[in-house]
């Protein structure tokens, strides 16, 4: 809830939101308590981004709707999305490309102007890698035949673990790390922390003015860094305050809170320090966000 004597709100200092999703909005199939209410009523695009790439955008969008969140299709920017624009820019418009992911990876590669196949071939031109909790020993080794002829790799995200209502399990990272080991090959990365996926996410928001919420620093924070955009870290995922103790300043995160409420509040200021302080602020002014770095933004 809004605190009227401080003004503006976190959420008004930017014209969009650049949302992450696992760990974020919600864990599995639970919704971290309070999102969607606290996304509610602002006037900033959001912008879903996730590093997932697993579901179309469609499916995406269907599955926050049911959640409460206020989304449709094109709200959604996925990882396969942008590996599908990484290959399109990599291969002859046509080409073969092995995929190891889902079947909407597939259909991400087919709408690039490329065709997915499952086996590696001569003819295969690269290789594309997405989270599918059917990946199996076969559909590596498919892989590796084709990476070590000489085929181009793309990865959605190298994520290591991916949160869900029962815990964290391996993720699409584990998987490239498989590969990894396997043909010494290091792929390109859509995903965050690298530009690619929230390059995507700017254009479909339309403005720079974004804020990019998410609960990871190798992923979230890192990728808002790398794209020159403040970051808020919600402690509701992956990511704790305890690992922030030795970064460089420049991984650390603009905003730390505990959950979204931050979004609908006045952040306090405060700086880089240790963890134990920055615990005790946080519970000193809940629902408030904590600001450790110098945001880029001007208030607006």
């Amino acid at each position: 809830m809004r605190e009227a004597s401080e003004t503006p709100r976190l959420r008004d200092r930017y014209e969009a939101l650049l949302l992450d999703l696992d760990g974020t909005l919600y864990r599995g199939s639970a919704v971290v308590e309070g999102g969607p209410a606290e996304l509610a009523g602002g006037t900033q695009r959001l912008v879903y981004v996730t590093n997932n790439a697993s579901r179309a955008a469609g499916a995406v969008a269907a599955h926050l709707a049911e959640l409460g969140y206020p989304a449709g299709e094109t709200d959604v920017v996925t990882s396969a999305q942008a590996a599908g624009r990484l290959l399109a820019e990599r291969v002859e418009r046509g080409a073969e490309v092995l995929v190891v992911g889902t079947d909407d990876l597939a259909a991400e590669v087919k709408a690039a102007g490329l065709q997915p196949v499952r086996r590696a071939a001569e003819s295969v031109a690269a290789v594309v890698q997405g989270h599918s909790p059917q990946t199996a020993w076969p559909d590596l080794a498919e892989a590796s035949y084709a990476l070590r002829a000489g085929a181009v790799w793309v990865a959605a995200n190298t994520d290591r673990t991916l949160p869900n209502e029962r815990g964290l399990a391996p993720g699409n990272g584990a998987m490239v790390a498989a590969l990894r080991a396997a043909t010494d090959r290091e792929p390109t990365v859509a995903g965050k922390p690298y530009p690619p996926l929230l390059e995507d996410a700017l254009a479909s928001a339309g403005t720079r003015a974004a804020l990019v919420v998410g609960d990871r620093l190798d992923t979230d924070i890192d990728g808002a860094e790398n794209v020159a955009l403040d970051s808020l870290l919600v402690l509701t995922g992956v990511s704790t305050v305890e690992e922030l103790a030795g970064l460089p300043e420049q991984r650390w995160p603009t905003y730390i809170a505990g959950s979204l409420a931050a979004l609908n509040n006045a952040p306090v200021d405060g700086g880089i320090g240790e963890p134990a302080a920055i615990r005790r602020e946080l519970l000193a002014h809940p629902d408030r966000a904590l600001r450790v770095r110098a945001p880029r933004s001007e208030i607006r």
